[in-house]
C-alpha cells in the first residue's frame, strides 16, 4: 500500500525543484548590468581585458567558472578553476568558499568567466 505523505512529498518536489534549484534562464545584457550594479562590481570587455594583462598581469586573477571537465578541456592560459553554477543558490551557498578561495589580496582585479 503506497503512504500519500509520501506521493505528496515528491509532487512538492518536483514541482518546488526548480524554484530552489535556482534553474537558470538566459540572461539577457540589461539583466547582467543590472547584476553588475546591484554587486558593485564593473563589467568589462575583451579589449578591457586584454590591457589589464597585457599591463599587469600580475594584477589579474582569471576564474573560470565552469565545471572542472570543461575547465579540463580548455580554458585561458593561467586562469583558476571554481565551478560554479549560474544560480543565486550557488552563489549563496559558495560564498565562503569562494572568499576563502580568491583570498585577502583586494589589490587585484578578480575577472569572472
Amino acid at each position: 500500500m503506497r503512504k500519500p505523505w509520501r506521493i505528496v512529498f515528491l509532487f512538492l518536489v518536483a514541482l518546488l525543484s526548480p524554484m530552489v534549484m535556482g534553474t537558470a534562464a538566459a540572461a539577457t545584457l540589461a539583466d547582467v548590468q543590472q547584476e553588475a550594479v546591484r554587486g558593485g562590481y564593473r563589467l568589462i570587455n575583451s579589449d578591457e581585458l586584454r590591457d589589464m594583462l597585457n599591463r599587469h598581469p600580475a594584477g589579474v586573477v582569471l576564474v573560470d567558472t565552469r565545471q572542472e571537465w570543461e575547465y579540463a578541456a580548455g580554458h585561458i592560459s593561467g586562469a583558476v578553476n571554481f565551478p560554479m553554477e549560474p544560480t543565486w543558490l550557488a552563489r549563496l551557498t559558495k560564498r565562503g568558499e569562494l572568499q576563502q578561495f580568491l583570498g585577502q589580496d583586494r589589490e587585484k582585479h578578480i575577472v569572472f568567466y
